[in-house]
C-alpha cells in the first residue's frame, strides 16, 4: 500500500524541491527529479501493469575517511518509526542514499524493526547498504556486546558497517583500552566492519582525541552553521580530516531550545504557531530569493564542507527526502553574502542554541552536572517534537539532582556561557515540561 505522505503532484513539486526563484542549476535538478518521481508514482499505481524503467538521480559519494568506503554525502537518519516507511526506505535507496543510521532507542525500537523488516523483504540489498548503529545506553563493554547482538537480531542482519560503541561521548576518557580490544574482537568476528562513537557535547575535545587514535574509524558528530565560528571545533574537524577519521554530521539544521519557526515549542499566547522573529524573516527572505528554503540553505552549508564524509538528516516523508536530494545535487555554491547572512543569523539566535560545551557548565555547576543534557532534552521536546523521549531521558537524571534544579543559582554558568543562554529560565522550562 502506498504511503499517503508520498503523494506529490506536479503542481506542488516546485514547492517540494525549492522556492520560486530557482537558479538554472536547481531548475535542471528539479526537472530530473520530477521525471523520476512521475515514473515511480506511475509504477506504484500500476502494480499489476508494465513498469517503466526509472533512472533516479544519484546523490554524490564521498570517502569515509581512511576506511576506503564511499558513502553518500546525504545519509538517512532513522530517528523515527520505520515500520510503516518501507516505500520511503526503497526510494532513499533508489536515489543512492545507502547509508542508513539507526539506534536501539529510536522510536522505542521501531526504527530498527522497520529496517529489519525491509531487509527481510529485500535481502539482496543488504550488501548495497552501509548501516550505522550505536550502543545506546551501554555503560560497560559487556553492555556494548549485549546491545550489539540485540540490534543485529532485531534488524535481521549479521553485521553492521559502522558501529558506534559509545553513544553521545562527552569525555575522551571513555575511549579505553578495553573498548579498543572489544572493537578489534568484534571486527575479527565479522560483527562490525568499522568502529567509532557519536558525540553531542564537548565535541571538539572528543574529535581531537579521535584524531590521535588509530582504532577510531569514524565519528558521528553534532555540527551545524550555528557553530561555524567555533575555533576549537574547526581545529578538531581539521585534525580528524587530516588523520583520516570519517566524519558524519548530525543535528545539522542548528535547531535549538526555542524550537523551529512555527514548529513545536514556538507557540503563540493562544496555542497557535508563533510569529517569526525579525531574524527568521531576514534569513527566510534572503534564501527564498536565492531559490532555497531555509532548511535547504542550512543543509547546503553542511554539504559544501568537504571535510564531512556525510550529512545525516532525519527524513520522515518523501517530500522532505526529495527536497534534500535536490540540495545534494544542486551545484550552486553559497556566496559570501549567503555565508554572511547565516553567520548573522547564528549570532542573533545564539542565546537559543546550546553549543554543547558541557565542560563549561559542569565546572560552574558542580552540583548539577547535567545542564548540557537538559538543554538537549529541551531541544528534543521543542524543536523535534520528541516529547516522550525527552521526558524519558529527563527521568534518568538522578532524583536528588532533579529535585534541586529549581533552587540552583545559574548566574556563574550564564556568565561563562559563550552563547549567552538564559540557562536558569531554560532549566525551569525543561522542568515544567519534562518532569
Amino acid at each position: 500500500m502506498k504511503e499517503r505522505q508520498n503523494k506529490i503532484n506536479r503542481r506542488n513539486f516546485l514547492k517540494t524541491v525549492g522556492a520560486a526563484g530557482l537558479t538554472p542549476a536547481f531548475a535542471e535538478v528539479t526537472k530530473s527529479l520530477a521525471s523520476a518521481e512521475a515514473i515511480a508514482r506511475a509504477n506504484e499505481s500500476n502494480a499489476g501493469g508494465k513498469e517503466q524503467k526509472t533512472k533516479f538521480p544519484q546523490v554524490p559519494k564521498r570517502k569515509l575517511g581512511k576506511t576506503g568506503v564511499k558513502v553518500p554525502s546525504l545519509s538517512l537518519g532513522g530517528n523515527y518509526s520505520l515500520t510503516d516507511k518501507q516505500v520511503l526506505l526503497r526510494r532513499a535507496l533508489a536515489y543512492g542514499i545507502d547509508c542508513w543510521d539507526t539506534a536501539p532507542v529510536y522510536a522505542g525500537g521501531d526504527s530498527e524493526l522497520g529496517m529489519g523488516e525491509f531487509l527481510v523483504k529485500n535481502a539482496d540489498v543488504r550488501k548495497k547498504l552501509f548501516i550505522v548503529n550505536v550502543a545506546s545506553r551501554a555503560r560497560t563493554v559487556a553492555d556494548v556486546e549485549d546491545v550489539l547482538h540485540t540490534s543485529l537480531k532485531r534488524m535481521n542482519t549479521k553485521y553492521f558497517d559502522l558501529y558506534l560503541g559509545v553513544h553521545m561521548l562527552s569525555d575522551p576518557a571513555q575511549l579505553t583500552d578495553e573498548l579498543k580490544q572489544w572493537a578489534e574482537s568484534a571486527k575479527k568476528r565479522k560483527l562490525i566492519r568499522f568502529f567509532g562513537f557519536s558525540t553531542h557535547s564537548n565535541m571538539a575535545k572528543c574529535l581531537a582525541a579521535a584524531a590521535k587514535l588509530d582504532w577510531i574509524d569514524a565519528v558521528m558528530t553534532r555540527y551545524s552553521f550555528q557553530i561555524m565560528d567555533d575555533a576549537p571545533m574547526q581545529a578538531a574537524i581539521d585534525a580528524c580530516h587530516k588523520a583520516g577519521v570519517g566524519l558524519i554530521a548530525i543535528k545539522t539544521l542548528g535547531r535549538g531550545q526555542r524550537g523551529p519557526r512555527g514548529g513545536p515549542g514556538r507557540r503563540g499566547p493562544r496555542g497557535g504557531p508563533a510569529e517569526e522573529t525579525q531574524e527568521d524573516m531576514k534569513l527566510l527572505s534572503h534564501f527564498l530569493e536565492r531559490g532555497f528554503t531555509e532548511g535547504q540553505a542550512k543543509l547546503k552549508f553542511m554539504l559544501e564542507d568537504k571535510r564531512l564524509s556525510s550529512v545525516c538528516v532525519g527524513m520522515q516523508t518523501l517530500t522532505l527526502l526529495i527536497s534534500n536530494v535536490a540540495v545534494s545535487l544542486n551545484k550552486t555554491k553559497l556566496s559570501q553574502k549567503d555565508m554572511h547572512v547565516l553567520r548573522q543569523y547564528a549570532q542573533a539566535t545564539c542565546s537559543g542554541y546550546c553549543a554543547g560545551c558541557a565542560y563549561i557548565c559542569d565546572a560552574a555547576l558542580p552540583d548539577a552536572p547535567y545542564v548540557s543534557d537538559i538543554m538537549r532534552y529541551l531541544m528534543y521536546y521543542n524543536s523535534y517534537g520528541e516529547r516522550d523521549e525527552a521526558r524519558e531521558l529527563f527521568a534518568q537524571i538522578p532524583e536528588k539532582v532533579r529535585d534541586k534544579l529549581l533552587s540552583i543559582d545559574y548566574a556563574l554558568a550564564e556568565a561563562r556561557c559563550p552563547q549567552r543562554m538564559p540557562i536558569g529560565k531554560l532549566v525551569a522550562e525543561a522542568v515544567s515540561k519534562l518532569a
